[in-house]
Protein backbone atom coordinates (compact mmCIF):
# COMPACT_ATOMS: atom_id res chain seq x y z
CA UNK A 1 0.00 0.00 0.00
CA UNK A 2 1.13 3.55 -0.68
CA UNK A 3 1.00 5.50 2.58
CA UNK A 4 1.68 9.19 3.10
CA UNK A 5 2.81 10.35 6.54
CA UNK A 6 2.66 14.05 7.38
CA UNK A 7 4.90 15.00 10.29
CA UNK A 8 7.89 12.78 11.04
CA UNK A 9 8.23 13.43 14.75
CA UNK A 10 8.11 10.75 17.43
CA UNK A 11 4.77 9.28 16.37
CA UNK A 12 4.86 9.93 12.62
CA UNK A 13 8.52 8.94 12.38
CA UNK A 14 7.91 5.75 14.34
CA UNK A 15 4.97 4.94 12.09
CA UNK A 16 7.16 5.42 9.03
CA UNK A 17 9.89 3.17 10.45
CA UNK A 18 7.39 0.53 11.56
CA UNK A 19 5.56 0.37 8.22
CA UNK A 20 8.38 0.83 5.74
CA UNK A 21 9.20 -2.88 5.50
CA UNK A 22 5.72 -3.75 4.23
CA UNK A 23 4.49 -0.58 2.55
CA UNK A 24 5.65 2.23 0.29
CA UNK A 25 6.02 5.28 2.50
CA UNK A 26 5.97 8.90 1.36
CA UNK A 27 6.65 11.51 4.03
CA UNK A 28 6.64 15.22 4.70
CA UNK A 29 8.25 17.21 7.48
CA UNK A 30 9.21 20.84 7.95
CA UNK A 31 12.75 19.88 8.97
CA UNK A 32 14.96 19.33 5.94
CA UNK A 33 17.51 17.35 7.95
CA UNK A 34 14.78 14.91 8.97
CA UNK A 35 13.67 14.52 5.37
CA UNK A 36 17.21 13.86 4.23
CA UNK A 37 17.81 11.23 6.91
CA UNK A 38 14.47 9.53 6.30
CA UNK A 39 15.17 9.33 2.57
CA UNK A 40 18.81 8.30 2.93
CA UNK A 41 17.90 5.53 5.37
CA UNK A 42 15.19 4.32 2.95
CA UNK A 43 12.43 4.73 5.52
CA UNK A 44 10.80 6.92 2.88
CA UNK A 45 10.57 5.96 -0.76
CA UNK A 46 10.11 9.61 -1.68
CA UNK A 47 8.81 12.89 -0.33
CA UNK A 48 5.08 13.40 0.06
CA UNK A 49 4.48 16.22 -2.39
CA UNK A 50 2.17 17.30 -5.20
CA UNK A 51 3.37 14.41 -7.35
CA UNK A 52 2.94 11.63 -4.79
CA UNK A 53 0.07 12.72 -2.54
CA UNK A 54 -2.56 11.76 -5.09
CA UNK A 55 -1.22 8.21 -5.32
CA UNK A 56 -1.58 7.51 -1.59
CA UNK A 57 -4.32 5.16 -0.48
CA UNK A 58 -3.80 6.12 3.16
CA UNK A 59 -2.65 9.39 4.74
CA UNK A 60 -1.49 9.47 8.38
CA UNK A 61 -1.36 12.85 10.10
CA UNK A 62 1.33 13.05 12.79
CA UNK A 63 0.55 16.69 13.57
CA UNK A 64 -0.88 18.84 16.35
CA UNK A 65 -4.71 18.88 16.20
CA UNK A 66 -5.25 22.27 14.54
CA UNK A 67 -2.42 21.71 12.09
CA UNK A 68 -3.90 18.34 11.15
CA UNK A 69 -7.23 20.02 10.35
CA UNK A 70 -5.48 22.78 8.43
CA UNK A 71 -3.44 20.31 6.39
CA UNK A 72 -6.53 18.40 5.31
CA UNK A 73 -8.33 21.60 4.32
CA UNK A 74 -5.29 22.77 2.35
CA UNK A 75 -4.74 19.47 0.50
CA UNK A 76 -8.24 18.01 0.20
CA UNK A 77 -8.32 18.58 -3.54
CA UNK A 78 -5.12 16.54 -3.95
CA UNK A 79 -6.26 13.39 -2.12
CA UNK A 80 -7.39 10.61 -4.42
CA UNK A 81 -11.07 9.69 -4.32
CA UNK A 82 -11.60 6.91 -1.81
CA UNK A 83 -8.34 7.55 0.04
CA UNK A 84 -8.38 7.12 3.83
CA UNK A 85 -7.13 9.88 6.12
CA UNK A 86 -6.28 9.03 9.74
CA UNK A 87 -5.14 11.61 12.26
CA UNK A 88 -2.89 10.48 15.12
CA UNK A 89 -3.81 13.28 17.54
CA UNK A 90 -4.43 12.98 21.26
CA UNK A 91 -7.92 14.54 21.10
CA UNK A 92 -10.74 13.63 18.80
CA UNK A 93 -13.84 15.86 18.98
CA UNK A 94 -12.25 19.00 17.55
CA UNK A 95 -10.31 17.08 14.91
CA UNK A 96 -13.31 15.08 13.78
CA UNK A 97 -15.43 18.24 13.62
CA UNK A 98 -12.79 19.89 11.44
CA UNK A 99 -11.95 17.02 9.07
CA UNK A 100 -15.12 14.97 8.63
CA UNK A 101 -17.08 17.62 6.68
CA UNK A 102 -14.09 18.10 4.36
CA UNK A 103 -13.85 14.34 3.77
CA UNK A 104 -17.54 14.10 2.95
CA UNK A 105 -17.30 17.03 0.54
CA UNK A 106 -14.25 15.73 -1.32
CA UNK A 107 -14.89 11.99 -1.52
CA UNK A 108 -12.26 10.59 0.83
CA UNK A 109 -12.67 8.68 4.10
CA UNK A 110 -11.71 9.89 7.57
CA UNK A 111 -11.10 7.86 10.73
CA UNK A 112 -9.64 9.19 13.96
CA UNK A 113 -6.66 7.40 15.47
CA UNK A 114 -4.69 7.66 18.70
CA UNK A 115 -1.63 5.45 19.31
CA UNK A 116 -1.34 4.75 23.04
CA UNK A 117 2.43 4.84 23.07
CA UNK A 118 5.07 7.50 23.47
CA UNK A 119 8.27 8.66 25.09
CA UNK A 120 9.28 11.62 27.24
CA UNK A 121 11.39 12.91 24.34
CA UNK A 122 9.95 13.95 21.00
CA UNK A 123 11.18 14.30 17.44
CA UNK A 124 12.50 12.10 14.65
CA UNK A 125 15.66 11.54 16.67
CA UNK A 126 13.73 9.49 19.22
CA UNK A 127 11.36 7.69 16.82
CA UNK A 128 11.63 3.91 16.78
CA UNK A 129 10.28 1.17 14.59
CA UNK A 130 9.28 -0.85 17.65
CA UNK A 131 7.56 1.97 19.55
CA UNK A 132 4.11 0.47 18.99
CA UNK A 133 4.89 -3.17 19.71
CA UNK A 134 1.92 -4.63 21.62
CA UNK A 135 0.53 -1.15 22.33
CA UNK A 136 -3.12 -0.20 21.97
CA UNK A 137 -4.43 1.86 19.09
CA UNK A 138 -7.71 3.70 19.49
CA UNK A 139 -9.67 4.02 16.25
CA UNK A 140 -12.59 6.43 16.00
CA UNK A 141 -14.79 5.67 12.98
CA UNK A 142 -18.09 7.48 12.50
CA UNK A 143 -21.56 6.20 11.76
CA UNK A 144 -21.02 6.16 7.98
CA UNK A 145 -17.63 4.44 8.00
CA UNK A 146 -17.74 1.42 5.71
CA UNK A 147 -16.57 -1.86 7.29
CA UNK A 148 -13.95 -2.36 4.57
CA UNK A 149 -12.44 1.07 5.29
CA UNK A 150 -12.12 0.27 8.98
CA UNK A 151 -10.65 -3.14 8.13
CA UNK A 152 -8.02 -1.54 5.88
CA UNK A 153 -6.92 0.75 8.69
CA UNK A 154 -6.96 -2.15 11.15
CA UNK A 155 -4.61 -4.18 8.92
CA UNK A 156 -2.14 -1.30 8.59
CA UNK A 157 -2.24 -0.68 12.33
CA UNK A 158 -1.40 -4.32 13.00
CA UNK A 159 1.46 -4.08 10.50
CA UNK A 160 2.90 -1.29 12.69
CA UNK A 161 3.06 -3.71 15.63
CA UNK A 162 0.05 -2.74 17.70
CA UNK A 163 -1.27 -5.54 19.86
CA UNK A 164 -4.75 -4.22 20.53
CA UNK A 165 -7.29 -2.04 18.77
CA UNK A 166 -9.99 -0.21 20.71
CA UNK A 167 -12.97 1.23 18.86
CA UNK A 168 -14.42 4.42 20.30
CA UNK A 169 -16.48 7.48 19.55
CA UNK A 170 -14.85 10.91 19.64
CA UNK A 171 -16.87 11.77 22.75
CA UNK A 172 -15.88 8.63 24.65
CA UNK A 173 -12.27 9.02 23.58
CA UNK A 174 -11.94 12.53 24.96
CA UNK A 175 -13.75 11.61 28.17
CA UNK A 176 -11.46 8.66 28.87
CA UNK A 177 -8.22 10.30 27.71
CA UNK A 178 -8.86 13.23 30.07
CA UNK A 179 -8.40 10.72 32.91
CA UNK A 180 -5.96 8.12 31.59
CA UNK A 181 -3.49 10.52 29.96
CA UNK A 182 -4.11 14.23 30.33
CA UNK A 183 -4.75 14.25 34.09
CA UNK A 184 -1.54 12.29 34.64
CA UNK A 185 0.43 14.96 32.79
CA UNK A 186 -1.20 17.76 34.79
CA UNK A 187 -0.51 15.95 38.06
CA UNK A 188 3.10 15.17 37.16
CA UNK A 189 3.74 18.78 36.13
CA UNK A 190 2.28 20.09 39.40
CA UNK A 191 3.99 17.44 41.54
CA UNK A 192 7.51 18.18 40.31
CA UNK A 193 7.15 21.88 41.19
CA UNK A 194 7.38 21.36 44.96
CA UNK A 195 10.60 22.79 46.46
CA UNK A 196 11.48 19.35 47.83
CA UNK A 197 11.96 18.08 44.26
CA UNK A 198 15.19 20.07 44.03
CA UNK A 199 16.60 18.09 46.97
CA UNK A 200 15.30 14.64 46.14
CA UNK A 201 18.62 12.91 45.46
CA UNK A 202 19.21 10.12 47.94
CA UNK A 203 15.59 10.29 49.09
CA UNK A 204 13.80 9.02 45.99
CA UNK A 205 13.28 5.78 44.12
CA UNK A 206 10.64 4.31 41.83
CA UNK A 207 7.70 6.31 43.16
CA UNK A 208 9.41 9.62 42.41
CA UNK A 209 10.45 8.50 38.93
CA UNK A 210 6.94 7.29 38.14
CA UNK A 211 5.32 10.51 39.36
CA UNK A 212 7.68 12.84 37.53
CA UNK A 213 8.21 10.93 34.26
CA UNK A 214 5.58 12.68 32.16
CA UNK A 215 6.40 16.14 33.49
CA UNK A 216 9.06 16.06 30.76
CA UNK A 217 6.67 17.10 28.01
CA UNK A 218 6.24 19.34 25.01
CA UNK A 219 4.34 22.27 26.51
CA UNK A 220 3.19 23.55 23.11
CA UNK A 221 1.54 20.26 22.18
CA UNK A 222 0.04 19.58 25.60
CA UNK A 223 -1.34 23.11 25.93
CA UNK A 224 -3.23 22.57 22.68
CA UNK A 225 -4.42 19.12 23.74
CA UNK A 226 -5.60 20.35 27.13
CA UNK A 227 -7.47 23.33 25.70
CA UNK A 228 -9.08 21.11 23.06
CA UNK A 229 -10.58 19.00 25.86
CA UNK A 230 -11.45 21.62 28.52
CA UNK A 231 -14.71 20.25 29.87
CA UNK A 232 -13.58 16.71 30.59
CA UNK A 233 -10.06 17.63 31.72
CA UNK A 234 -11.11 20.45 34.06
CA UNK A 235 -13.66 18.09 35.64
CA UNK A 236 -10.94 15.50 36.28
CA UNK A 237 -8.50 18.07 37.73
CA UNK A 238 -11.17 19.49 40.02
CA UNK A 239 -12.22 16.01 41.13
CA UNK A 240 -8.63 15.07 41.94
CA UNK A 241 -8.11 18.30 43.89
CA UNK A 242 -11.20 17.58 45.97
CA UNK A 243 -10.06 14.02 46.72
CA UNK A 244 -6.57 15.19 47.68
CA UNK A 245 -8.10 17.69 50.08
CA UNK A 246 -9.84 14.82 51.89
CA UNK A 247 -6.45 13.24 52.55
CA UNK A 248 -4.95 16.55 53.70
CA UNK A 249 -7.80 17.16 56.14
CA UNK A 250 -7.50 13.67 57.62
CA UNK A 251 -3.73 14.06 58.03
CA UNK A 252 -3.91 17.54 59.58
CA UNK A 253 -6.73 16.46 61.89
CA UNK A 254 -4.97 13.32 63.07
CA UNK A 255 -7.96 11.32 61.84
CA UNK A 256 -6.45 7.84 61.73
CA UNK A 257 -9.74 6.10 61.00
CA UNK A 258 -10.60 8.52 58.20
CA UNK A 259 -7.15 8.23 56.69
CA UNK A 260 -7.19 4.46 56.95
CA UNK A 261 -10.55 4.44 55.17
CA UNK A 262 -9.26 6.64 52.33
CA UNK A 263 -6.19 4.47 51.85
CA UNK A 264 -8.23 1.27 52.00
CA UNK A 265 -10.64 2.60 49.39
CA UNK A 266 -7.72 3.42 47.09
CA UNK A 267 -6.21 -0.03 47.54
CA UNK A 268 -9.54 -1.71 46.89
CA UNK A 269 -10.07 0.34 43.72
CA UNK A 270 -6.63 -0.70 42.49
CA UNK A 271 -7.31 -4.35 43.30
CA UNK A 272 -10.55 -4.17 41.35
CA UNK A 273 -8.69 -2.73 38.37
CA UNK A 274 -6.09 -5.53 38.54
CA UNK A 275 -8.86 -8.14 38.47
CA UNK A 276 -10.18 -6.67 35.21
CA UNK A 277 -6.82 -6.63 33.41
Amino acid sequence: MKIGIVGLGLIGGSMAKALSAKHTIYGADLRQDVMEEALNSHVLTAALDEKTIGTCELILLGLFPQRAVDYVREHAEQFQKGAIVVDLCGVKRVVEAGILPVAEAHGFHYIGGHPMAGLARVGWEYSRGDLFQNASMILVPHSDTAPEVLETVRRVVMDAGFGNIAISTAEEHDYMIAYTSQLAHVLSSAYVKTPAAQRHRGFSAGSFRDMTRVAWLNEDMWTELFLDNPDYLAEEVEGLAARLLEYAMAIRGGDSEGLRRLLREGRERKEALEDRE
